[in-house]
């Protein structure tokens, strides 16, 4: 997916908001942003917008020498959506279409993002948000492909989220799943680490991407995670930033997301704010 000029302001915010959380000392943060100024002049030369957060992302550390700045984020939205988990658990045994909810909720824990907003209350949004149907979803496909599905491989996008993922993963624990996770931290996504804290069921088996950028860009993926990736039976991409890197692979996935930038809501024909669960091979 090709990067707008409306990104660029979207870059400068995300820059300047992870400089703060890793440094309080103000010519620090100037050089970064800065820095980051002359990183997207040249911004026509990347395929991706995962690309240019990884290396903006990286200005960031290198200026302040801290290697993870949403360390304690990150902690923090694991620590709370651990402490919604029942309330997630009993709303979907009330839901007569299990199916369609689990994956809703898993949609819902995608309003944890750092890249977007810094400042969410995770438990009150999530009661807001959960009831709301998707404006996309591809679930007769879906089930049509999980009649015959053995493996499954989710791609993972957010620390917190993961613990939404985690109910989703228990209605599916008779299949081989695999959660892909960032091969190290960037801006709040999911590490191994995060899912070890979100408290995984040991039978799925967790494999980093090989890729460190903020969106999973095939081309930078490691061989075990490629062989997984071509063989899977279905495919489950979270977030906006996976969509970003994958969204003109050839092989069928499942996108899940919340549509949260005119952007990539426009590229998926919905409105922002819009949950979708979309195929992009489904009907063609």
């Amino acid at each position: 997916m090709e990067i707008q000029l409306d990104c660029l302001p979207c870059f400068m915010r995300q820059v300047l908001d992870a400089s703060r959380m890793a440094t309080d000392q103000l010519e620090i943060q100037k050089a970064i942003i800065i820095d980051t100024a002359k990183l997207i002049q040249n911004y026509e030369e990347y395929k991706y917008s995962p690309s240019v957060g990884r290396e903006m992302h990286c200005i960031v550390k290198r200026h302040t020498g801290v290697s993870d700045p949403y360390k304690d984020v990150k902690a923090r939205n694991i620590k709370t959506a651990l402490s919604i988990y029942p309330s997630l658990k009993h709303f979907l045994f009330k839901k007569k279409d299990r199916l369609y909810w689990a994956l809703k909720i898993a949609a819902t824990g995608n309003i944890i993002d750092s890249a977007i907003y810094n400042d969410i209350d995770v438990e009150s949004q999530v009661e807001k948000e959960l009831d709301s149907e998707f404006a996309v979803c591809d679930l007769e496909r879906f089930e049509k492909l999980l009649k015959d599905c053995k493996t499954l491989l989710i791609i993972g996008d957010n620390a917190g989220e993961t613990v939404f993922d985690r109910v989703l993963i228990e209605d599916f624990l008779c299949l081989n799943i695999i959660y892909a996770v960032r091969s190290e931290p960037i801006i709040n996504d999911a590490t191994a680490e995060d899912v070890c804290a979100s408290d995984f069921n040991r039978s799925i088996k967790v494999l980093s991407s090989g890729c460190n950028a903020p969106g999973t860009i095939i081309e930078e993926c490691s061989s075990e995670f490629l062989e997984i990736y071509n063989n899977a039976d279905i495919v489950i991409s979270k977030g906006q930033g996976n969509y970003e890197a994958m969204s003109e692979q050839k092989r069928e996935i499942f996108f899940l997301l919340k549509a949260k930038c005119p952007i990539v809501a426009d590229r998926l024909g919905v409105h922002v704010g819009d949950y979708v669960l979309k195929s992009n091979k489904y009907g063609e």
